[in-house]
């Protein structure tokens, strides 16, 4: 449970919609659209974006999905020297790379079904492809009949039961590995892919670096299957992506809270299984064009940071952009975005899911605890995520007006993370007015503190770090600076400090320890 990528927070690009590419790949001179990724690199740090996941890259024919070369950047997007740079950046920035791998088939003018075109039946490649024979043409008039993914004829499926295929993807995986310094695959059509394929890919990972991520889109169908100590990592949590969406448009929290209890709670079936959450992505509609009440957004983005699994935001969804898919096209799905120039930008929903991140952060229990349900009603949830001792609240109104939230807590002191309202606690009783449509993440110990200043007015030389000082914190405790640390999962650098008072060793964040509060006066001095 402790691997990067349990604990992680996932942006996922559509690259060839996110630069603005052609639809068609007509050959000619590179492209270096895929290098705006540097821009944005601020941009995800701000989120607290831990690993960047892109979806197909390399030469295609039209959408990504059709490779004619594993081994080359797609010219629409750029070269091999400037996608090593990009994820050099990246790496430098603390951000992790996945990649999509489209192994289940490949596109029409893959240089070995060009052969078979070509040369017949007696090019050595006949065996490379699922159920290809001469027995009669192709839809697509070739003088042989092969199997198109789904009956797509323009993605022809592989035969992953050819060790010659299996040994030619493992050296793709390699060179992946070797030249970009890849950290995961996701790995497209992963329901259509032979299980001894996804073992022998474990194997060859894992062997290579243990914390490798292994990711299967799985739209259907009981996903231990696949993911399970001998294939795949995660798996995509498509049930619950349905039950986001549907939980509030049907104002029916039992169906998510359902969904959320089948598949983590005590008697989990998925028991160690984390799943990879989201709320749209390239393939379906984007969560702002499929909510009934706009409103509801900021909950379904709680709740996706909140749940057990992996979040994850697909581009422009953090600002609300819309799109549905239109004339059986999925492009208003996968629009090229100008960072700058967001379209009806949601500023509101942003400000949201960065604060979000800040506290899937700063508390463990989010990340990686036990899921329970305190009070689950059509339009009202709360549960709670625990871990070693630590218990974070998380309550949701859906409804268009005010809810008195009440439960049984045995914490003296408990506040709301996201407004910043302290609840009143009476016998053990604890009580706040949730407005509508608004979620709460409630804490006993607020690490967090006050917001830190806007990145803009914060100066870490504010407070001067000295090994051994004597600080005084605003509130009058005084304290001695031992060490800085570094996160073993985030990076994030730490202060580590002592009560000069009782001994207590304390953590803080470094710029939220040299930074000010809410009235300009900084948090701690040192004396």
């Amino acid at each position: 449970m402790n691997n990067w990528y349990n604990n992680a927070i996932i942006y996922h690009i559509y690259p060839l919609g996110f630069c603005g590419a052609p639809k068609f790949n007509e050959g000619g001179a590179v492209e270096y659209r895929l290098d705006k990724i540097i821009d944005w690199i601020p941009h995800f740090k701000e989120m607290n974006v831990d690993a960047l996941y892109l979806g197909p890259i390399f030469e295609s024919v039209e959408h990504g999905y059709d490779t004619i070369d594993y081994k080359m950047i797609d010219r629409r997007l750029g070269d091999n020297e400037s996608f090593k740079k990009i994820c050099s950046a990246l790496h430098e920035n603390g951000i992790k790379i996945i990649l999509d791998g489209v192994f289940n088939h490949v596109g029409r003018g893959f240089a070995k079904f060009k052969d078979i075109q070509e040369k017949g039946q007696s090019s050595p490649y006949c065996g490379w492809f699922h159920n290809l024979n001469f027995g009669g043409p192709s839809p697509c008039g070739d003088n042989f009949w092969y199997e198109g993914w789904n009956g797509h004829y323009n993605l022809v499926k592989l035969n992953l039961r050819n060790p010659e295929v299996t040994d030619y993807l493992m050296d793709v995986v390699n060179f992946w590995m070797d030249e970009f310094n890849i950290d995961g695959i996701r790995f497209d059509a992963a329901d259509c892919i032979d299980f001894d394929f996804f073992k022998r890919i474990r194997s060859h990972c894992k062997g290579r670096n243990p914390e490798f991520w292994l990711m299967g889109e799985i739209i259907f169908g009981d996903y231990k299957r696949w993911a399970n100590p001998e294939m795949l990592d995660s798996v995509t949590n498509y049930e619950c992506y349905k039950g986001i969406y549907s939980s509030h448009n049907s104002k029916n929290y039992f169906e998510i809270d359902y969904s959320i209890n089948r598949q983590s709670g005590s008697n989990a079936i998925y028991p160690g299984i984390v799943l990879y959450n989201f709320a749209d992505n390239h393939d379906v509609n984007r969560i702002a064009s499929t909510l009934t009440t706009p409103e509801h957004i900021y909950n379904v983005y709680t709740l996706l940071y909140t749940m057990p699994g992996i979040p994850s935001i697909y581009y422009g969804g953090e600002y609300g952009v819309k799109g549905v898919k239109a004339n059986n096209s999925d492009d208003n799905l996968r629009p090229c975005l100008d960072l700058d120039n967001i379209p009806d930008r949601n500023e509101k929903l942003y400000q949201h899911i960065v604060k979000l991140g800040r506290i899937y952060k700063a508390y463990p229990a989010l990340r990686t605890g036990s899921y329970h349900t305190v009070i689950i009603r059509n339009q009202q949830m709360l549960f709670t995520k625990e871990l070693n001792g630590q218990t974070v609240y998380v309550a949701l109104n859906l409804e268009d007006r005010d809810f008195d939230l009440n439960f049984s807590t045995s914490s003296q002191n408990l506040v709301d993370l996201i407004s910043g309202q302290t609840l009143n606690i009476n016998n053990g009783n604890a009580y706040i007015k949730m407005p509508p449509f608004s979620s709460m993440i409630i804490v006993e110990d607020n690490i967090l503190n006050e917001e830190p200043a806007p990145a803009e007015e914060f100066n870490a030389s504010e407070t001067e770090i000295v090994f051994g000082g004597r600080y005084r914190h605003y509130k009058g405790g005084e304290y001695e600076l031992i060490s800085l640390a570094k996160h073993s999962e985030t990076l994030e650098e730490l202060v580590i400090y002592k009560s000069c008072k009782d001994g207590q060793i304390w953590a803080r964040p470094k710029q939220i320890f040299c930074g000010t509060v809410p009235d300009g006066q900084p948090r701690f001095v040192l004396l």
